[in-house]
C-alpha cells in the first residue's frame, strides 16, 4: 500500500530534520519527505498538529514466549509494542528453553513476521541453557539473527568463562550484553538503605552493581570486547561507566523508564509493583541516572518491559514476582524525562531512536543505515503522535497481557504526556488509534 502523511511535524533527531511536511511511503521504503509532490496514495493520513517522526527502538523487552505464555504471548506482546509505537525491540534470551540454538532464534523469528507488528531482534545465550558454563555456538546463533548475546539476570560465577566469552566474542565482532550484577551479592528485594531498613526488606548494595562493573570493565580492557551494559541503576555505576568511556573502552549502557523516574521510597507500603529489577535505588541515584541520559553517559532508554501474571503480583513484596509492563510507556515516560531536563523533543526523542541504533550497530545489517531515522529510501517505519496530549494509564488501557506497572494513576496520581495515533512497520498500519481521526482514502 502506497501511504502519504500529510502535514505533520517532521522529526529526525539522527539528521537534524525538523520541519513541517509529508512523507510518503511506497513499497515498505520511504519515497519522499517533506516536498513528496506528485505521489498517487492509496492512502492519505493527516498529521496536522501532530509528530512524525521515526519508530522507536527498545533495546529490552520481555515477550514471555516461549515457556511464560500466561505472563505474555508474542501477539499480546508485539500488539503493545505497536500500541506504544516501538517498531524494532530485542527481546532477552531467557526464555523456556533459553535460545541457545539456532531453530529456536529461527521460529521465533518467523512467528513474529508473521504477525507484522513490529521487527525482532533476539539476543541469544552466552552460555548452554543461561547455566553459565559452556559457551553457546555464537557463530551459528548470529546466522539466524541473533544481534548479541546475554546471561539476562542469570550471572556467570567463573570468571575466566566470562574472559573466555569475551575473547571469543572479540575476535568475531559480537557484543556481549551483560547485566552488572554480582552473583554474591545480588539478590535482596529491594536497595540497600533506610527505606529497605525500616521495612525489614533483605537490601541489595550499590556495590553488588559496581563491583560487577570493575570486572566488566577490566576484561574488555584485556580483551577488546564490545559490551552493552545492561539497567544501570546507580550513581557509582555511571561514573565508572563514564569513565570507562573516557578510556576509551569499547562499552554502551542503557537505564530502564523505572530507574530514571522512580526510587526507594515510591515502596511505599510494599507496593509490589515497585519489585523490580535492579530494584530501585535512592534519590540521588536517579538524578545522577537522569543527568547521564541526558550527556550521553548512558546511551538508550529502555522500557525494560517484562509482564508479570496478576497472582504473581499480589504477593507479600518479598515473594511478587519481579518485572513490570512498559512497551506501551516508553515513549510517554521519555517525553515527561525531556520536559523534566528542559531538553528539546529531538534531543529527547533520540534517546528512543537513533542512539539506540547506534548501539546495535552492525548486528542491523542492512537496516543500519535506516533504522531509527527518517531518511528518503530508508525503511518506512514510523509512529505518528501527539505530544501535547496527556492520558492516565489504566489496567484497560493497556494491550499487553501484563497489567502491573508502577505508572498506573491509581499508585501515581497523574497522567502521561503523549498519545501513539499510529505505527507503521516497513509501510504497514501496525497500529491505529481508536481516536477519531481526519482522514480520507485516496
Amino acid at each position: 500500500m502506497k501511504i502519504l502523511i500529510q502535514n505533520g511535524r517532521l522529526l529526525d533527531p539522527a539528521s537534524g530534520l525538523d520541519q513541517t511536511g509529508d512523507l510518503a511511503i511506497a513499497s515498505g521504503r520511504i519515497v519522499g519527505l517533506g516536498q513528496v509532490g506528485d505521489f498517487n496514495a492509496d492512502r492519505v493520513i493527516d498529521a496536522s498538529g501532530l509528530v512524525v517522526a521515526p519508530g522507536l527502538v527498545d533495546l529490552a523487552a520481555r515477550l514471555r514466549e516461549p515457556g511464560h505464555e500466561h505472563e505474555g504471548m508474542l501477539e499480546s506482546e508485539l500488539a503493545a509494542a505497536a500500541a506504544g509505537g516501538v517498531t524494532s525491540l530485542v527481546c532477552p534470551p531467557d526464555t523456556d528453553p533459553a535460545l541457545d540454538e539456532p531453530g529456536l532464534v529461527d521460529m521465533l523469528k518467523f512467528r513474529a513476521r508473521k504477525l507484522s507488528r513490529c521487527r525482532l531482534f533476539p539476543l541469544g545465550a552466552l552460555t548452554r541453557g543461561l547455566e553459565g558454563e559452556a559457551l553457546t555456538e555464537m557463530a551459528e546463533l548470529t546466522e539466524s539473527g541473533c544481534v548479541g548475546f546475554s546471561q539476562a539476570y542469570r550471572p556467570i560465577r567463573n570468571t575466566l568463562t566470562v574472559q573466555r566469552a569475551m575473547q571469543y566474542a572479540a575476535s568475531f565482532g559480537y557484543t556481549l550484553w551483560l547485566h552488572p550484577q554480582d552473583p554474591w551479592l545480588s539478590g535482596g528485594v529491594a536497595a540497600s538503605g533506610p527505606v529497605a531498613t525500616r521495612l525489614g526488606l533483605s537490601g541489595e548494595p550499590v556495590a553488588a552493581e559496581t563491583i560487577a562493573l570493575h570486572t566488566i570493565l577490566e576484561l574488555v580492557r584485556v580483551t577488546g570486547c564490545r559490551v552493552h551494559l545492561c539497567r544501570l541503576s546507580s550513581a557509582a555505576g555511571v561514573e565508572l561507566v563514564r569513565q570507562a568511556k573516557r578510556d576509551g573502552l569499547p562499552v554502551t549502557a542503557d537505564v530502564s523508564i523505572n530507574s530514571l523516574h522512580l526510587s526507594d521510597v515510591d515502596i511505599g507500603y510494599f507496593n509490589s509493583s515497585m519489585r523490580l529489577t535492579p530494584p530501585l535505588r535512592q534519590q540521588r541515584d536517579r538524578a545522577a541516572l537522569r543527568a547521564a541520559l541526558a550527556d550521553g553517559t548512558i546511551d538508550a532508554l529502555v522500557s525494560d518491559h517484562n509482564p508479570v501474571a496478576a497472582d504473581e503480583k499480589t504477593l507479600p513484596f518479598a515473594e511478587a514476582t519481579p518485572g513490570a509492563t512498559g512497551l506501551e510507556l516508553l515513549l510517554s515516560l521519555a517525553l515527561r524525562w525531556g520536559q523534566d531536563e528542559g531538553l528539546s523533543l529531538a534531543r529527547t526523542l533520540d534517546t528512543i531512536t537513533g542512539r539506540p541504533v547506534k548501539v546495535l550497530g552492525g548486528a542491523l545489517g542492512s537496516l543500519a543505515a535506516s533504522a531509527g531515522r527518517l531518511v528518503e529510501g530508508g525503511v518506512g517505519d514510523v509512529v505518528v503522535f501527539d505530544a501535547e496530549a496527556s492520558g492516565a494509564v489504566t489496567p484497560e488501557r493497556l494491550v499487553s497481557q501484563g497489567k502491573h506497572t508502577p505508572f498506573s494513576f491509581d499508585i501515581t496520581g497523574f497522567e502521561l504526556p503523549g498519545r501513539v495515533r499510529y505505527t507503521l512497520v516497513a509501510g504497514t498500519v501496525a497500529y491505529e488509534s481508536l481516536v477519531t481521526d481526519v482522514e480520507r482514502t485516496a
